[in-house]
């Protein structure tokens, strides 16, 4: 009887974590690039999700965080129309239901922050849209909402035993990034947490429940006087039962986004620019440090992440197989090295190009540029990815980061630098931490693939987003292998993937990789399939404030590919084409129009 019940359980389990897929991936996109989705598409897209969720509401037994994530997705969605498209005649039917949706996690869950949503929602309808229809059933929706709800009060949350017990609250610190400004709280273990946006003034707290603070950061006001324009102030107080709430005072903020990092525990604040404004006084100044704030040393060794500006010749590591060394090339005709994409010829400047899917990002409204690339090799230390024949992914991918470093090396103005240059194991969130605290403007990770099917073969290359295709997620799964974190941080990570602002640039530089990728390496095999630009949850890539993609460059599964990678001449051409993509997407952001010269830009 109890393995029944078990089953259903686990059923239901099931059913809710596929309600929140399905709630988290947009009908409309399919995964494709495209125009903007118009009102009508966004609006359509947040009822199908609303119809799923609906249902997992329906069920007794489902009251779980995931659920809780997927009503707040879908609450966001229609509070996203009204932001982009406010004169619209879909923005109070979507305030509208976003309030119920809200009022039905507060009758089902019982959390007094799901009445005060459907509360803030509906008073918008008569604040914002007098005239609509919902203004006279609104006062009825609010009374609805004061009947206290079936079942037993929620208990009060059992006193901490002790002050010993308590987190400790170690750091804050910020740094100012092109369009967004970042807050750091570092804690010396997990935590839950609260967060909320607020008006008059504006503001964004978070609550971080049975925490404490050293003495000199409690009641505390911490300016930030590098970006006052966005992100004026941070006051840290002390609130009863143990809680600590940081406050960040905003100005022109369009959105924000809450996640956290481990390794060690940090909750990150992403607070974005409403729109294009005075330019940070510098772009790479380093990051803000909360005066008094207890500091721990780097959890990265300095050898990591020290820039080249110089070419290196590459050595054969002493940790990869022989078979990737020069003498055990499989016999044929050398291969003829391929020119690389030139330099950008000097010529008038013109307006950046428009993103692939059309329009300008953020980024190509600031005018921005590339000239800080982080290349992550995948895997390392007791981490080997992929094998196949003697080759493990770890030593390949290091060996074509090496190669492609040398390449940018000798551009100048650009300054590269590796998340590992040796075979050491680094975590997956700490390598987008290195490219954060770097200030990096583009995070290329290097991938090899593989397969249960020894046919499979060809290359594709990921951007950040939620998988739309079984396969893709089969990637994600095997390259989040060594992640290792528990379940309870899901909710955080969905949230964070999400709210991911770079999803056009990403897109695009995706896109340009595959590209060059291809095109380089038919000319070695005219049989390579091109398997395309998809998106999936890499971890690696989540938290990243620049645009960020992971690339898997061929399948150590097949044994063709592992022939021509054998050979040092082919890792080449891989090097050279993931250069002639970084190329043309710097091109991309910063167009030139020719010279009367025979000067220009080759795409």
């Amino acid at each position: 009887m109890r393995s029944c019940v078990d089953n259903a359980v686990a059923m239901r389990a099931a059913h809710a974590i596929a309600f929140v897929v399905l709630a988290l991936t947009p009908v409309w996109a399919a995964g494709q690039a495209g125009p903007s989705p118009s009102d009508e598409a966004l609006y359509a897209d947040a009822r199908a999700k609303e119809k799923a969720v609906k249902i997992a509401l329906a069920d007794p037994a489902l009251t779980s965080s995931a659920l809780l994530t997927a009503i707040h997705t879908v609450v966001a969605d229609y509070e996203g129309i009204v932001r982009r498209y406010p004169a619209s005649g879909y923005a109070d039917d979507a305030l509208w239901f976003a309030g119920w949706l809200s009022a039905d996690a507060f009758k089902k869950l019982h959390d007094e922050r799901e009445r005060d949503a459907a509360r803030r929602l509906w008073a918008a309808i008569g604040r914002e849209y007098p005239s609509s229809k919902y203004v006279k059933e609104v006062p009825k929706a609010l009374q609805a909402l004061d009947i206290p709800p079936p079942g037993p009060p929620t208990p009060a949350a059992p006193p901490v035993p002790a002050s010993t017990k308590l987190a400790m609250v170690k750091d804050i610190r910020w740094t100012v990034l092109p369009d967004a400004v970042r807050v750091t709280i570092e804690i010396d273990r997990e935590v839950p947490f609260r967060d909320e946006r607020l008006d008059a003034p504006a503001r964004v707290f978070v609550d971080l429940p049975s925490t404490n603070t050293p003495p000199d950061f409690t009641d505390r006001t911490i300016r930030i006087e590098g970006d006052a324009d966005l992100v004026r102030q941070i006051r840290v107080g002390r609130h009863p039962n143990n809680t600590t709430r940081v406050v960040l005072d905003v100005a022109g903020m369009s959105s924000y986004s809450v996640y956290p990092l481990y390794s060690p525990y940090r909750l990150v604040i992403d607070c974005v620019r409403a729109a294009p404004a005075t330019l940070p006084t510098s772009a790479t100044s380093a990051p803000g440090v909360a005066k008094g704030a207890v500091r721990e040393s780097p959890a990265v060794a300095p050898a990591l992440t020290t820039r080249t500006t110089t070419p290196r010749l590459i050595a054969p590591l002493a940790a990869a197989p022989p078979t990737l060394a020069p003498a055990e090339e499989t016999p044929g005709p050398p291969l003829a090295s391929s020119p690389v994409a030139p330099a950008l010829a000097p010529g008038r400047l013109a307006p950046p190009a428009a993103n692939l899917a059309g329009g300008l990002s953020m980024a190509r409204q600031l005018g921005l540029s590339v000239s800080r690339i982080v290349i992550d090799p995948g895997h390392g230390g007791h981490d080997p990815g992929a094998t196949g024949k003697g080759i493990t992914e770890a030593s390949l991918v290091l060996d074509i980061a090496l190669r492609l470093e040398k390449l940018l090396a000798g551009v100048s103005g650009v300054e590269v630098m590796l998340t590992r240059r040796t075979d050491d194991f680094v975590s997956l969130q700490e390598r987008t931490a290195i490219a954060n605290r770097e200030n990096a403007d583009l995070f290329l990770s290097i991938h090899a693939n593989a397969s249960a099917n020894a046919r499979a073969r060809g290359i594709e290359t990921y951007f950040l987003n939620f998988a739309t295709t079984g396969a893709a997620a089969a990637v994600a799964a095997r390259e989040n292998a060594s992640f290792g974190q528990p379940m309870a941080a899901l909710p955080d990570f969905v949230k964070a993937i999400a709210l991911h602002n770079k999803l056009d640039e990403s897109r695009d530089f995706a896109t340009y990789v595959q590209s060059a990728m291809v095109q380089k390496l038919r000319g070695v095999d005219k049989n390579l399939r091109s398997l395309g630009v998809k998106q999936a949850p890499f971890v690696v890539l989540i938290g990243a404030s620049m645009p960020s993609v992971l690339a898997e460059i061929s399948f150590l599964t097949n044994a063709q590919d592992v022939r021509l990678l054998r050979g040092p001449a082919y890792r080449q051409k891989i090097a050279e084409a993931l250069f002639d993509a970084t190329r043309k997407y710097q091109g991309s952001l910063r167009a030139e129009v020719k010279n009367t010269a025979k000067s220009g830009i080759e795409n």
